[in-house]
């Protein structure tokens, strides 16, 4: 008989939320990891991106939670702001009927004195990146003491950007009777290290291995002449059809130099790096997940912790020097039952990354024709993918603290006052004090006007159409 989420002593709160949310059953490794979290054990996950190891050790801490206690009870460890917001999301989610229930992101790149007066008012859990939680730790802003359950997410992805020491810091700040969970995609010998100094008596989990995680990806390979790499990928974007791609690339310089030759040839296209401030990363994001944008070019910022609904496509524009970070990289397409494509541009025939990732997964990598290219000029290829997306993105000055919901939102588009069809208006994301949502491009201008002059659960807010590179 499949397991059941009844079936792993969840409590009926919980359990209602789940069904609510459309999750029929849990998947492997939160059907071992739920039940070792929620008795208390020490818990070391192996898993790909997709598994669910997220819900795997939320639902547990959701449950022991003490919410007339306002001190933070637990604190996970994410290795990108990406991850931190994705991770505070599906937690915030889950735990909707956890009347008061305070999720705080703790990252850099955002000013740390409101994140110290949340702290001061009372949190029960906490989600942040290495740098910032351990600057609130030393600042004494992070009151340690109460926290029962650590959560290490991504460990391998924490000690690849050179976190380890700062993570070591921080785990030596908790309590020691605390409980330790530690996920990893992989398992180097500096997290066996982490995992005999940190834990107590850890359960191993391990699901989803490479090969499983890829079978739904068809994985093809393109060999090209270097000097003809963004003629190849042109071309890709124009053969495969996609709603959303995905390209990664290795450098920052790049990424910016792709982007901008798309951007002015009308390409509906944006960038992800290290260099954008918080504010630019969530709005690229916001877009590119509500598919106002179709292309993003990233580097491997966002190779984890980007959670999107049907990315159809995931082109390495660079291969990566890692086969584990390839596996990460086409995890973002193929998900929830749909299958992905994922196409590599290489450079040399044959290419010892594509070997040693053949060997990894124990797929072979199909070899396109570079043919089938064709002649056509690089100018002839960017028209070819031009082209306005179908939908537009809004922002608006309110929030989740400011108790906007979706369905407010909604209502004011879609009510007397707003006029618009529901068939117009696409994905709707509330953020701590802003919103983002989605609306056909062919009513932009009537909804923002509409926003502005209406009010959202009786208050005014601010509504501005955000344009491409983040301009608002």
């Amino acid at each position: 008989m499949q397991p059941s989420f009844e079936s792993l002593s969840l409590s009926d709160a919980l359990i209602a939320v789940v069904g609510e949310l459309g999750y029929t059953q849990p998947t492997p490794i939160q059907v071992a990891a739920i039940p070792a979290l929620l008795a208390g054990r020490d818990v070391v996950g192996q898993s790909q991106t997709g598994s669910g190891k997220t819900a795997a050790f939320a639902l547990p801490i959701l449950q022991r939670v003490d919410l007339d206690n306002g001190s933070v009870q637990a604190l996970v460890l994410c290795p990108t702001r990406e991850l931190t917001a994705q991770v505070a999301r599906e937690v915030r989610t889950l735990g909707r009927a956890h009347n008061g229930l305070k999720v705080l992101e703790l990252v850099g790149g955002q000013p740390g004195k409101p994140q110290r007066e949340a702290l001061e008012r009372g949190v029960h859990i906490v989600i942040g990146t290495p740098g910032r939680l351990l600057d609130h730790l030393s600042r004494g802003s992070l009151d340690p003491s109460s926290i029962k359950t650590l959560v290490l997410d991504e460990a391998d992805r924490m000690l690849d950007m050179g976190f380890g020491d700062e993570v070591g810091n921080i785990v030596r700040e908790m309590p020691e009777s605390r409980q330790t969970a530690l996920f990893s995609a992989t398992f180097p010998v500096a997290i066996e290290e982490m995992i005999r100094l940190f834990q107590r008596d850890a359960l191993r989990v391990t699901i989803d291995t490479p090969e499983e995680s890829v079978l739904d990806i068809r994985q093809l390979q393109l060999c090209v002449a270097r000097e003809h790499k963004l003629e190849a990928l042109c071309w890709l974007l124009s053969t495969y059809p996609h709603e959303s791609a995905l390209v990664f690339c290795n450098q920052k310089s790049v990424v910016a130099q792709i982007t901008n030759t798309m951007d002015a040839a009308g390409v509906s296209v944006d960038r992800l790096d290290g260099d954008l401030e918080q504010f630019h990363r969530d709005q690229v994001l916001a877009r590119f997940r509500n598919q106002s944008v179709r292309i993003l070019i990233a580097t491997d910022v966002a190779g984890r912790g980007l959670d999107v609904d049907g990315l159809d496509l995931v082109i390495n524009f660079e291969m990566p020097q890692q086969s584990e970070i390839y596996v990460h990289r086409i995890g973002r397409t193929g998900r929830a039952g749909k299958k992905g494509v994922a196409i590599s541009i290489t450079t040399s025939d044959p290419d010892p990354r594509i070997e040693a990732i053949e060997e990894l997964t124990g797929n072979s990598i199909e070899v396109l024709s570079s043919e089938s290219l064709g002649r056509r000029s690089l100018p002839l290829l960017l028209k070819a993918i031009a082209g306005e997306p179908r939908m537009e993105t809004i922002l608006i000055s309110g929030g989740r603290k400011d108790k906007v919901r979706k369905g407010d939102i909604l209502g004011a588009l879609t009510g007397d006052a707003g006029g618009l069809r529901g068939a117009d208006i696409g994905k709707i994301e509330i953020q701590d004090r802003l919103s983002y949502v989605a609306v056909s491009r062919r009513v932009i201008r009537a909804a923002v006007t509409s926003l502005n002059k209406g009010r959202i659960k009786g208050q005014r807010f601010r509504a501005t159409h955000v344009g491409g590179d983040g301009k608002r």
